[in-house]
């Protein structure tokens, strides 16, 4: 739950997937898949297949569905891709095309579902099945968020940012889990699209660089390795971008002042709410590893001096604060790329990125490790 502002394993895996690429053998592929299967219960309307592009979804054709809900539909596929197949408007199914046919059974009335034939649409299938149940579960989380927000429960309110923490830890453990086990399939580009890169960049890169020597002319591929190209300066193990910004008291401190020590990086500001509900934790830990080596640097993204020195005092900030005034254009939020806040980065006492967007129990867990 952040304050948004505007929208966007290592080396072993890598060898994994590749390995279970070069086990595959297959026969040459015509450029030909079969869309197939069974409706069952079939309401009005039309079966409309579409194909996602790297920035649109494009219409493609209109599936003529025969007696008893039967459908046969032949498709000319030159690169692995995602498309989308509109049940009459009422269920959208995904499919992941390359060289294997395809075939879809829907009954309407119990809404069963079955996908089989391409192992690339199946696991394609799972991911989404993971994807609705995260979602059904956040959108239950929210619920009970706003309730307590207005019975103005802070202890339920701070109880539920953890458990929503935790809930994103765990589905992201699980669609990493599915990824391992997908054999090199094309279809774990949807997973990774679940991810975060902040948290997850090195699984991430590490998928993506296996799956482009697999599918070197896949458009999306190319797309990922840009963005994780732009990324990979922020990543964990590289040295933290400097910033060098002016404290209320108008002296410039340099993040690199406190080499040496574990700093956390924190961007905030004090208009923004779900901040100020985190600076208590952050006070208590602060105070509780100050003088084992743990350091905060404050990055304010206010506007004004007055709200910024303001929110200080009232929450009791006593580490380091500086910022530009410039909201979200500050020059440390765009070398940190910070559009949502609060987001935070942990600089070990070399001055490398070593964690990322840490808050809460995470945070809490994250110093125990270092220091207890």
């Amino acid at each position: 739950m952040r304050f948004l502002t505007k929208s966007i394993f290592s080396v072993g895996l890598a060898g994994i997937l590749l390995a279970a690429c070069g086990e595959e053998k297959k026969e040459v592929f015509d450029g030909k898949v079969t869309i197939s299967g069974k409706l069952e219960n079939v309401p009005e309307g039309d079966v409309i297949l579409s194909k996602y592009d790297v920035d649109k979804i494009s219409v493609l054709d209109t599936i003529v569905i025969g007696k008893g809900g039967s459908f046969d539909y032949e498709i000319n596929v030159d690169q692995p891709n995602f498309y989308d197949l509109d049940l009459f408007g009422e269920r959208t199914i995904r499919l992941a095309l390359f060289d294997e046919d395809v075939k879809v059974k829907y009954n309407f009335e119990t809404e069963k579902l079955d996908v089989s034939g391409s192992k690339d649409s199946q696991l394609l299938f799972e991911i989404d099945e993971l994807a609705l149940k995260y979602q059904e579960e956040t959108n239950a989380m929210n619920s009970a968020f706003y309730e307590a927000m207005s019975e103005k429960n802070q202890d339920k309110v701070q109880e539920i940012r953890e458990q929503y923490t935790d809930m994103g830890i765990n589905h992201a453990d699980k669609v990493k889990s599915v990824i391992q086990e997908s054999k090199g399939s094309f279809a774990a580009l949807a997973g990774i699209g679940m991810l975060d890169p902040g948290t997850d960049f090195n699984f991430i890169d590490s998928v993506v660089l296996a799956l482009g020597d697999k599918y070197p002319e896949m458009k999306l591929i190319s797309t990922w390795k840009q963005e994780l190209n732009e990324m990979r300066a922020l990543s964990v193990g590289q040295p933290a971008p400097e910033i060098s910004l002016p404290n209320p008291e108008g002296k410039v401190v340099n993040l690199s002042d406190l080499r040496g020590k574990y700093v956390m990086i924190d961007f905030w500001a004090g208009w923004c709410k779900p901040c100020r509900d985190e600076n208590p934790n952050v006070v208590r830990l602060y105070n509780k590893y100050k003088d084992h080596g743990f350091e905060v640097y404050g990055v304010s993204l206010d506007r004004t001096r007055d709200m910024w020195t303001k929110a200080i005092a009232e929450d009791g900030l006593t580490w380091t604060q500086v910022s530009d005034l410039k909201y979200f254009n500050s020059e440390a939020a765009a070398k940190y790329q910070i559009n949502a806040i609060p987001a935070t980065y942990m600089v070990d006492p070399e001055g490398n990125i070593m964690a990322k967007d840490l808050r809460g129990k995470s945070l809490e867990r994250k110093l125990a490790e270092i220091f207890d």
